[in-house]
């Protein structure tokens, strides 16, 4: 990459969540492919600041305007937060450089619970909504329990009455049903693999619009359920507030090649994620569309306030 501007000094991905967590994984993907592209000519590396549902990263973020030598993970959890009112910042607060990839999410249930099937969740959904315990990250009337409400809207329960466990991490969301807290865990596909594979969890269905692969290829979609449930949640990058053209075009160039690297390849499949490239105009376009339909959903959640 050359002409433009170009970083000066070490490069900082920011991640709100602990290592190993949801946003961490994302980070330190990217950081690998544009190191194996050799994309960076400065050192670079990531930090993670998690804590307040992945928001207090963003404060690290507000300090730094005008600064394109850091990059934070980002989520629709801008959107979701910012319409419920637990944040007062949106993606419109900073500078939006890319979406990267779709992360579909999971709905599990511990191997020894009655939940035994999709079918069984359903039921409960339907009979004794507020009965029914769901462990989900990182925030209440994010995708995550949207994904939620349009399952119990169509079993016919009332979207509001499942009891929800937030977390900062979806992995302390899955270790809350293994530990039979909750009932169920609506997470990222990735974070319940190794408790997929280790016996004690089962998956009883996902939110993608086709089966996905591994672990996961027995587990239904709830669209070929009968159930229109297709929500991911996206992962993306978002610099700080007050990037020129020069800088934004840098790190569009930068990220779009670093999605072309074999070795993020390798971590779409094994983590489950779909490709989902959106960058410039587009990216701007799908993140006001994306809050008007979030909207909608949270408005039924009773959760809007703006």
């Amino acid at each position: 990459m050359s002409g433009g501007w170009q970083p000066q000094r070490e490069i900082e991905i920011l991640a709100g969540t602990p290592p190993g967590g949801g946003l961490d994984r994302t980070a330190r993907t990217l950081l690998a492919a544009l190191e194996s592209q050799h994309l960076l000519q400065t050192p670079a590396k990531v930090i993670n600041i998690p804590g307040d549902g992945a928001r207090k990263v963003w404060a690290s973020v507000d300090a730094r305007t005008g600064d394109a030598h850091v990059l934070c993970i980002s989520s629709p959890n801008l959107t979701t937060d910012y319409l419920t009112g637990v944040a007062a910042f949106n993606h419109d607060s900073y500078t939006p450089l890319a979406i990267l990839y779709n992360e579909y999410i999971a709905f599990v249930a511990r191997s020894d619970s009655s939940y035994r099937n999709a079918g069984d969740l359903l039921k409960r959904l339907r009979d004794t909504t507020g009965k029914v315990t769901v462990a989900l990250s990182t925030a209440a009337g994010n995708p995550n329990h949207i994904a939620l409400a349009q399952v119990t809207r169509h079993a016919g329960g009332n979207v509001r009455a499942p009891v929800i466990r937030v977390f900062d991490s979806a992995l302390d969301a899955v270790a809350d049903v293994v530990a039979g807290n909750a009932d169920v865990a609506a997470v990222t596909a990735a974070s319940a693999v190794k408790e997929l594979e280790a016996g004690t969890l089962r998956a009883l269905a996902v939110s993608s619009p086709a089966r996905l692969a591994g672990g996961y290829a027995q587990t239904p979609t709830w669209l070929e359920l009968g159930v229109p449930c297709t929500l991911g949640a996206w992962r993306g990058v978002h610099g700080a507030r007050g990037l020129n053209a020069g800088q934004i075009a840098y790190w569009e160039s930068a990220l779009a090649h670093a999605t072309q690297a074999a070795s993020w390849a390798q971590e779409l499949a094994r983590h489950y994620w779909t490709p989902m490239l959106i960058t410039s105009t587009a990216l701007h376009e799908h993140l006001v569309r994306e809050q008007n339909e979030m909207g909608s959903v949270l408005a039924e959640l009773g959760f809007v306030n703006r």
